[in-house]
């Protein structure tokens, strides 16, 4: 099987991100932002979704808004990149995550036709120092950038961070078995031939 590998790098005057990827990795992270609860988040992801995840993050602008977006969207891009094709996939999956009090769903198809639709249920204006206007971003801009349909729910919970975590959490689970190869697959999962 060919090796679902790649890399991203994005330089803007707001931002210098580099980004690689291993899909068939073994969870093992290297993610350096600057921002600590978005280094968790990430890494959280790759270690239950079983990426090989390298990020290297800096801001050339000194705001935190551009940094937590581009690299969203470099991650989402390295992993899209990394599918290729996506001959052989699963390609739909599903999880369902708690963290104590709060459970978090996600549905994903790895289709090649973004949607994705996000309910985080934050209620303070702050999550470990991050606005919740700002981990919403990350979120979206992940979703948008993995190029597939993706629903992500938090279905209840009191704690902000643990409702963010679980919905990391079983984003990466699902996004774990979605990407799987099926040994009963042969080429591209869909009926069209093309994804």
């Amino acid at each position: 099987m060919k090796l679902r590998k790649a890399s991203i790098k994005r330089s803007t005057k707001e931002t210098s991100v580099q980004v690689s990827v291993n899909l068939d990795g073994t969870g093992k992270t290297s993610i350096k932002t600057g921002i600590n609860f978005l280094d968790h988040l990430i890494i959280s992801f790759g270690k239950h979704s079983m990426i090989d995840l390298k990020v290297d993050a800096k801001s050339n602008d000194g705001i935190e808004h551009h940094l937590i977006e581009d690299t969203a969207i470099s991650i989402g891009q390295a992993i899209d990149k990394a599918l290729s094709s996506r001959s052989g996939i699963t390609r739909f999956s599903y999880a369902s995550v708690p963290m104590d009090e709060s459970l978090a769903e996600a549905s994903i198809d790895l289709v090649k036709r973004p949607f994705w639709k996000l309910t985080l249920s934050i209620k303070r204006s702050k999550i470990e120092g991050i606005s919740k206007e700002d981990i919403e971003h990350f979120f979206q801009s992940l979703l948008q950038n993995l190029n597939g349909c993706i629903h992500l729910t938090v279905k209840y919970g009191e704690n902000d961070h643990h409702k963010v975590e679980s919905a990391i959490k079983s984003l990466a689970v699902a996004f774990r078995s979605a990407s799987s190869y099926d040994k009963k697959q042969k080429g591209i999962p869909s009926t069209k031939g093309s994804m």
